[in-house]
């Protein structure tokens, strides 16, 4: 009888435990996330701290990648990652393996909030095609990728003279061409022309697109997956968990 009338007596905590258990879990849009703007400064302060930690191992590959324009290319011929290291200490001092880091954090930040702005935008904009929708999954998929491809082509395109900069410094050897990032913008600009800051922007974006393009619909399909099979887990654990693999798996596909 208690039951029946909802008195809260054993039958009827029974009954509202059964309720909640058979209640289906809240929708993703109405979990707790991080907010826009956090989460593009802690996106854009965690990828300037990895640069940094990386960053004598990106000066070295860009010296391998550019020794043949050294004029003692000969010193080279068997390329060694620690005899390079050496001379670097040798030569210029233990800080030269940070050339170019200060302009490389300046890059991250604002490619990282255009990257994800830009890829709101180009998914509301595919979403909005008639017809799309009736795809289901299918149609996800496919607004992740071409967005995720636009979206790394808009940021790169946007971001690129700072790209420019940080390459040519990090390029220097012994003798120091530019001297900072205002130096080297206004050396290039002068020697030139305005367009040589866009210098090689058509091969960088033909692998940034699909690359971007890989890690958004990856990290996408398995961040729905993951919530769907275990929605109680930590958004912030998922979002790294995924975004990690998103991102072997861009690199993977470059």
């Amino acid at each position: 009888m208690e039951a029946r009338v909802g008195v809260p007596g054993h039958g009827g905590a029974r009954k509202f435990l059964s309720q909640k258990q058979h209640q289906s879990p809240p929708p993703l849009h109405q979990q707790s996330q991080i907010g826009t703007v956090p989460q593009l400064l802690a996106g854009g302060i965690a990828g300037a701290f990895s640069k940094t930690c990386t960053a004598p191992l990106a000066r070295l590959t860009i010296l391998f990648q550019v020794q043949g324009m050294h004029s003692d290319v000969a010193i080279l011929s068997k390329p060694s990652i620690g005899r390079e290291a050496i001379r670097i200490v040798k030569e210029e001092g233990f800080r030269a393996f940070w050339k170019g880091n200060l302009v490389t954090i300046a890059h991250r930040l604002p490619y990282s909030a255009v990257n994800f702005y830009a890829y709101e935008q180009y998914k509301a904009l595919l979403r909005s095609i008639p017809g799309l929708n009736k795809h289901g999954a299918n149609a996800d998929v496919v607004v992740h990728f071409v967005g995720g491809g636009l979206a790394g082509i808009t940021a790169a395109s946007a971001t690129y003279p700072l790209d420019l900069v940080r390459t040519r410094l990090a390029a220097q050897r012994n003798a120091n061409y530019y001297r900072g990032i205002y130096h080297t913008l206004s050396t290039i600009c002068r020697d030139e022309g305005f367009f040589g800051l866009y210098k090689g922007l058509g091969a960088t974006l033909m692998g940034v697109g699909p690359s971007i393009a890989i890690s958004f619909s990856v990290y996408e399909s398995l961040r729905k997956f993951w919530l769907c099979k275990r929605p109680d887990d930590s958004t912030v654990a998922v979002s790294l968990a995924c975004g990690s693999l998103s991102g072997i798996a861009s690199s993977t596909g470059e």
